[in-house]
């Protein structure tokens, strides 16, 4: 316990944290929140779940369109993360594995650094990104490979601000090859809250609970042209729609979706909002993020378009190991729409396979943990002597 690695996952919507010696993660909300409801308040990571009424939930968040720039809020959510309220110790002479977004700002890293080893006294730094640590723990888990240095993948990395495409060739990143999306969570909870408000009522300040309504009733259609037929026969506009009854945080504490037909007497005084097409339209900003306005292709033109900055010869092993991480990823039905989309953009003789965990939020996490207690992992940290003599120039030298 007194030398274990901290592993540390930080995301721009959830922070997962915890021990290498650990089991499972902690996943904490990598932001501030205040309620409506008790305004002198502020709740930082999981205290959340004291809040007695959520709605108008506001957020204040430490990432800013996907990179990490309000370091204050920042700092508030780690003090809390290294309590004994959070994973119940200090950073203070310890390891720690943190990842950061893909082509993080130079200045970004040398705050991160900075704060790292001046403020919270850490004895050394492994700095990644979740992709290489979403490849490394697929490595250990593959009963195929034993070395990293043989692997040839594919990460499609949905976060909360952006979607990440980056290959692995023979255990390195190409970076000539890494595609980025502007499009994640973030955005498909946002799209969703002006649909409601646009055709029911006005959820444009409940973030909170949009999502919740996001990660409940949301799906990908295989065929997206045909689903939105849906409104020309009556039996399938019946079989697609539903009733999301809101919380009112006294009876209800989240929503839920009422079950047709066998209304529960505390049911009537709910209210709810209907949902039809708004179920598989606002996934379909993964693969059409033009449907929005956002001028740049979908996910399986980006994977198709990275595999032209990759050799030739790797291109059967790269489709035939594309793993899939971040909470979007379990939307039902995204993996039979991206094998389908993707089959038609690659030459017919190359098979493709999609893997997708059964937990793709915290796996990458995971993967934290099996190089904070790989043998050799002491080799590559970056250690206080280190920084001492080199400052941030030194870490990138590695």
């Amino acid at each position: 316990m007194a030398n274990a690695v901290v592993v540390l996952d930080n995301g721009a919507h959830t922070a997962k944290v915890g021990l290498a010696n650990q089991d499972e993660p902690q996943v904490v909300p990598n932001c501030i929140m205040k309620a409506k409801s008790e305004r002198r308040r502020a709740f930082v990571g999981n205290q959340i779940e004291e809040c007695r009424d959520t709605s108008a939930l506001y957020y204040i968040l430490a990432f800013k369109r996907g990179y990490l720039l309000n370091w204050d809020t920042q700092k508030t959510v780690w003090d809390y993360i290294f309590s004994k309220d959070g994973i119940g110790c200090t950073l203070e002479n310890r390891n720690i594995v943190i990842t950061e977004p893909q082509m993080n700002f130079q200045s970004v890293q040398e705050a991160m650094l900075e704060m790292l080893f001046e403020e919270y006294r850490v004895a050394g730094v492994y700095k990644t990104t979740a992709a290489d640590l979403a490849a490394f723990n697929y490595v250990a888990d593959s009963e195929e490979r034993t070395t990293m240095q043989s692997l040839n993948c594919i990460i499609i990395d949905i976060g909360y601000s952006f979607t990440h495409i980056v290959p692995f060739v023979l255990g390195r990143r190409v970076l000539e090859g890494i595609r980025r999306i502007d499009m994640g969570g973030k955005a498909l909870t946002n799209h969703l809250k002006e649909l409601i408000s646009y055709r029911h009522l006005n959820v444009m300040d409940e973030s909170h609970v949009v999502n919740q309504i996001k990660e409940d009733v949301c799906f990908v259609a295989e065929d997206f042209k045909q689903a939105m037929q849906v409104h020309q026969v009556d039996e399938k506009r019946r079989e697609l729609s539903l009733d999301y009854v809101l919380p009112d945080f006294t009876t209800v504490r989240r929503g839920y979706v009422r079950v047709p037909g066998k209304p529960r007497e505390d049911e009537e005084q709910q209210q709810t909002v209907p949902l039809c097409n708004e179920r598989f339209t606002v996934p379909e900003l993964l693969f059409n993020p033009s449907d929005i306005g956002v001028p740049q292709v979908g996910i399986p033109e980006a994977v198709a378009d990275c595999l032209k900055a990759c050799p030739w010869e790797a291109h059967r092993e790269l489709l035939l190991n594309i793993l899939i991480v971040g909470g979007s990823a379990q939307f039902p039905g995204f993996l039979p729409r991206l094998k389908r989309d993707l089959r038609a953009l690659v030459p017919d003789d190359l098979e493709v396979s999609l893997i997708c965990p059964e937990d793709p939020v915290r796996y990458a996490w995971y993967g934290g943990k099996e190089v904070a207690t790989s043998p050799n992992f002491d080799e590559f940290v970056y250690t206080r002597d280190d920084y001492d003599e080199y400052g941030f120039q030194g870490i990138n030298q590695r």
